[in-house]
Parts: C-alpha cells; sequence; structure tokens
C-alpha cells in the first residue's frame, strides 16, 4: 500500500483562476458573498483576485475591492504580473502574492509577451523586494507538463525554472498542468522530482480537468508526497491563453475523495457546496461537477 498523508491542504482558486475567463460580468457583491461563503466552509488559503489590466480580463477590475472588502480570514493571496500589479496590490494591502511564469516560451510570450528568461529577469528584483518586506510569495508554474503551442516539457526544464525560484526565496511553487494534458505517470514522476528536490519547500499542484483525469493526478501527486492543492469550486475555470484548457478540478469533488481517503482537510462538505450554489446564479457554465450535483439534487428533493 502507498504511503499517503493524515492531512491536506486545498488551496481555493475559484475567485481568481475560477472566474477571470468568465464571459459574464461577475458583480463583485457576488464574488465577495463566495469568498464569504467558502471561507465558512473551512477553506484557509484562497487566491481572491488578479491584479492585472483590466482591458485584458475585465474580470478583475474590482480586485482592489475584493481584497478591500473580503472578510480577513487565512492567507489571501492576489495574482500580479508585473512590477505595476505588485505595487498596486501592495497599495491595496496584500500580504502575500503570486507571480507567475511559463515554462514554454511560447506561452510565456501570448501571455505577457515577455519570453521565460525575459520573465525571470523582471522578477527577480521584485521577488527580492517583496521577501525583504516579508510578503508570502507564490511562484505559479505555467505549462509544467504541456503547452498549447509547444507540446510536451521536458521535465528537466521545469524543474531548472523551479530552481530559480527556489534561489530568489519563494515561499511556495504552484506546479500547474495548464492546459489538463498530463497523466498520472506524469504527475507522479514531476512531482517525485520536485519534492525531493526541494524537501523543505511548499509545493502545490494544479490541475486542469480538460481529460478527466485531473482527480487521477492528484492521487499520484498525493503518492509523490504533494499534500497541498489548487481546485476550483464548482470546477471553474479556464485560461484565456491557453486554448482548450477547461475548469479546474472541482474543490467539492477533491475534498470528498481526500476525505474518503481517510486525508483530513478542515472543510466542511455541505457548506463547500453551499458556496457553489451563492456562485452558480452568476456564471455562464453550468456547474455540474459530481459531488455538487449529487448534493443539489438531494437538496432539491428534500
Amino acid at each position: 500500500m502507498f504511503s499517503l498523508p493524515n492531512k491536506a491542504t486545498i488551496i481555493e482558486v475559484g475567485p481568481r483562476d475560477g472566474l477571470q475567463n468568465e464571459s459574464r460580468t461577475v458583480p463583485t457583491e457576488a464574488k465577495l458573498a463566495f469568498i464569504a461563503a467558502l471561507q465558512a466552509a473551512g477553506i484557509q488559503e484562497m487566491e481572491l483576485a488578479s491584479f492585472v489590466s483590466p482591458k485584458w480580463v475585465p474580470q478583475m477590475g474590482d480586485a482592489r475591492d475584493i481584497l478591500a472588502q473580503a472578510p480577513k480570514s487565512g492567507r489571501q493571496i492576489v495574482l500580479t504580473p508585473n512590477a505595476k500589479g505588485i505595487d498596486r496590490a501592495l497599495a491595496a494591502g496584500a500580504e502575500a502574492i503570486a507571480v507567475f511564469v511559463g515554462v514554454s516560451d511560447s506561452f510565456n510570450k501570448k501571455n505577457i509577451n515577455k519570453t521565460t528568461d525575459e520573465s525571470m529577469t523582471a522578477l527577480e528584483p521584485l521577488i527580492r523586494n517583496l521577501k525583504d518586506e516579508g510578503i508570502f510569495v507564490r511562484a505559479c508554474i505555467s505549462t509544467a507538463f504541456y503547452c498549447p503551442y509547444e507540446g510536451a516539457i521536458d521535465p528537466q526544464a521545469t524543474l531548472s525554472l523551479c530552481k530559480r525560484f527556489i534561489k530568489l526565496g519563494v515561499d511556495e511553487l504552484s506546479v500547474a498542468d495548464t492546459i489538463g494534458m498530463a497523466n498520472p505517470k506524469e504527475s507522479y514522476s514531476l512531482f517525485k522530482l520536485l519534492r525531493d528536490e526541494f524537501p523543505g519547500t511548499l509545493v502545490a499542484a494544479h490541475f486542469h480537468d480538460t481529460r478527466r483525469m485531473a482527480i487521477a493526478n492528484i492521487v499520484a501527486a498525493l503518492q509523490a508526497g504533494i499534500d497541498r492543492f489548487d481546485t476550483s469550486a464548482g470546477g471553474l475555470g479556464g485560461c484565456p491563453f491557453a486554448p482548450g484548457a477547461t475548469g479546474n478540478v472541482a474543490t467539492e469533488d477533491v475534498v470528498h475523495m481526500l476525505h474518503r481517503m481517510g486525508i483530513d482537510t478542515g472543510i466542511d462538505e455541505e457548506k463547500l457546496a453551499e458556496a457553489v450554489q451563492v456562485i452558480e446564479p452568476h456564471v455562464s457554465k453550468s456547474i455540474l461537477t459530481g459531488m455538487y450535483t449529487l448534493y443539489k439534487n438531494r437538496s432539491e428533493a428534500t
């Protein structure tokens, strides 16, 4: 029998990654209610918003208001693409910041018009400054397995990029299967490599469910020693710069699976389903993830 952790941490990305590609404008009040409901379910780490240009991601135009008005609970992370975004986030009171770079040059150029190396060169002094100020820094590693433009990514290239971030003193690596093409063997192999290389660093797995293998990939990551997972309530999500990428793996499905495996998350499943109900009327995507559908059908029948 393979070894499993007793506890796992869920990093909820629904309010940011889940909504960033939503075609309908979600009111700020609805986002805040969603965040509060997720917190009430027991989620202690969450991506609230991103400080990006509203021109490119209109859904995130209220990031300052979200950060100012969201109930203060646990680690509240905001995504920032560059120096301007970091300055805006800090001015708004952010205490945990995520930066992102794609392993793939092609993806990175489509996303922020820079190669991977150019992105890192620009980020290095910014990360050092953030750490000097005591800010928690999360490094999001995009296209860690596959790129929509370049195909399969060499694991050594992902490892090399992670090493550059570790040298800068980041607190956490969030390693993403951005377009949902990884399989469990690849998940185990890469996360075992990273876990062995960085035993003292927080490492989170971030899976999209394009080919319905996200849950299997999470089990493989668990076997590799990973106990932190990015998930999105309702399976919401997608990336405007990653053609074909579907939503993130659903928080409620992952939490249910972990609990059935005897792994504690500290999250109340029924309250989590209620949080999905809060956001469902405001999104265009049909929220039909397994555990949420079962809960909703049960609630409507009573």
